[in-house]
């Protein structure tokens, strides 16, 4: 997985404009696959391992503080039943927005204050997501924090480690 950044050093003779058109040419060749906002992977790799959302949401937001919770963690810990299919849900010290991640899928963003020195001992880092990511508790003091809904969520598990 590579961002446009990450490919400028590559060619220092094209444009940001040229270099949007070289991705461009490679996509539709087959070469490379664009995921979002100059977010691509190479298509000769095995990337199937169910991950790429989480990766690219670590490469949008790569400058702010940021980790998966809400109805992401929440379903991952199976404290809600239905799993969310393709959206990811991170809060994230950046601005709220949805990414649509075509294929893949979407990511929503949804702003916190929340200082990681703060909560720190309610997070852990996925190595698989290559993110932080908020233990049960946390996650459904976000959920209501942002006031989603708390009616699929088995209160009885929360104290259980993830």
């Amino acid at each position: 997985m590579f961002s446009l950044s990450d490919v400028e050093s590559l060619f220092p003779e094209l444009s940001r404009a040229g270099l949007k058109t070289l991705l461009g040419r490679a996509c539709k060749n087959g070469i490379i696959e664009r995921i979002c906002r100059a977010i691509y992977i190479y298509k000769g790799v095995d990337y199937s391992g169910g991950y790429e959302l989480f990766h690219a949401a670590a490469r949008l937001r790569a400058g702010q503080f940021n980790y998966i919770s809400l109805e992401t963690a929440l379903s991952d810990s199976g404290l809600i039943s239905q799993i969310p299919l393709n959206m990811i849900t991170i809060m994230s010290s950046g601005r709220k927005s949805i990414i649509n991640c075509g294929d893949f899928g979407k990511i929503e963003f949804i702003h916190t204050k929340k200082k990681k020195a703060n909560i720190q001992s309610h997070l852990f880092f996925d190595t698989r997501c290559r993110m932080w990511r908020a233990d049960n508790i946390l996650a459904y003091r976000d959920l209501q924090l942002v006031s989603r809904n708390l009616d699929l969520v088995d209160e009885r598990g929360l104290n259980d480690p993830v």
